[in-house]
């Protein structure tokens, strides 16, 4: 890579703050976004391609990306969900022998833009004092009226919904026909891993796209139905609302992950809210309440639910406290064969502290069969 040949690119975040780098390609761009940051260590492949980042601008804390390329088996969906990518250091050279292309060429394929050399270390600090916003990165580093004016005209997070931008079109399936569970999954962003996981534990899955009513789910005869995550605001989703209110009705087993939490307490009565900063990680400690172990997570989540309405109501439960913020982890529905996390149990930081989660879901759906 001749790294004389990048073009000069910034970062212009909605309060009109402007951090400086160079783009990692030799080629213009620009992309608007939420910008947010992930302070993990690893796993950047499965963080581009999770569909609860979608529309959002990435920030790494790491200060080293691409230094063991990509595996197209670690994807979490069939593409790069990010707006765009900042960076410290890019590396152009990987050393992982099971590393199948350079990140330089994923993204080329991908079509993402992504730009680095920036101080990473004094954005973070910006957006965590000052609160998540809206962002472009560009080239156009001579335009910066122009970009601030296009940049206004992006619709904030609060109140946006995005599960219909990565949903899935028609309902397919995940897993064994003969397995001896079935699960209906509403997919408003679904990650790939999770529906391993449902697969390795004997469920066959049908996932549906995230308009489907209740009755199609029903006719599909499952054992068990599945909320996923996904990105955007939980507020706007009223039809996988409607869907989780019938859910409950039918006594059916239900478990919810992320976005899916979030749609189990608005089903509930219970309201959620956009968070200062979200949680954006694989080292968020987690208190089950049920069991008094502590649990390290991987997060990744923009809103929240509401603490204070969990506590006052008479039919839902908190089970899991997050220690750093004391905000809801997870909930159970008293009575109802229903629970949900708010964070990811499919991914391993802990490395399987949360994996539990699948096997009562299986317990669940099999002692209701």
């Amino acid at each position: 890579m001749n790294y004389k040949k990048r073009k000069k690119a910034l970062i212009l975040l909605e309060d009109g703050t402007v951090f400086y780098g160079k783009s990692v390609a030799d080629q213009d761009g620009t992309a608007f976004g939420e910008v947010c940051f992930n302070t993990g260590m690893t796993g950047y492949q499965e963080i581009f391609t999770d569909p609860s980042y979608f529309g959002q601008i990435m920030v790494l804390t790491n200060a080293h990306i691409g230094n063991y390329g990509t595996n197209e088996e670690e994807v979490e969906s069939t593409s790069i969900k990010i707006a765009g990518l900042v960076c410290k250091n890019f590396s152009y050279q990987y050393s992982r022998p099971a590393a199948d292309k350079s990140l330089e060429d994923y993204f080329e394929q991908e079509q993402l833009f992504a730009i680095s050399d920036v101080d990473t270390r004094a954005l973070v600090s910006h957006i965590r004092d000052n609160g998540a916003m809206n962002a472009v990165i560009s080239t156009r580093v001579d335009e910066l009226d122009q970009l601030k004016k296009e940049l206004s005209e992006i619709p904030q997070m609060a109140g946006l919904e995005l599960a219909s931008k990565v949903s899935t079109k028609e309902p397919y399936f995940f897993g064994d026909e003969q397995a001896p569970l079935k699960v209906a999954a509403l997919d408003i962003g679904i990650k790939r891993n999770i529906l391993k996981c449902l697969a390795e534990r004997g469920a066959y899955v049908k996932v549906f796209p995230y308009d489907t009513p209740f009755s199609e789910m029903k006719a599909w005869a499952p054992d068990g139905y599945f909320l996923s995550n996904g990105p955007g605001d939980p507020a706007p989703l009223t039809n996988a609302i409607a869907v989780t209110e019938e859910i409950l009705q039918e006594n059916a087993p239900l478990f919810g992950i992320c976005l899916g939490h979030q749609v189990l307490a608005l089903a509930n009565k219970i309201e959620t809210f956009k968070m200062h900063n979200g949680h954006r990680g694989i080292n968020h400690p987690i208190l089950n309440l049920m069991t008094k172990r502590g649990e390290i997570t991987s997060q990744n989540h923009g809103f929240a639910v509401n603490l204070e309405q969990v506590e006052a109501s008479a039919d839902v439960e908190m089970t899991h406290l997050h220690l750093n913020d004391q905000t809801v982890a997870g909930i159970k529905i008293k009575n109802k064969p229903a629970f949900s996390v708010q964070y990811h149990p499919e991914s391993s930081p802990g490395p399987h502290d949360s994996r539990y989660l699948f096997d009562d879901f299986i317990t669940l759906m099999s002692t209701n069969k």
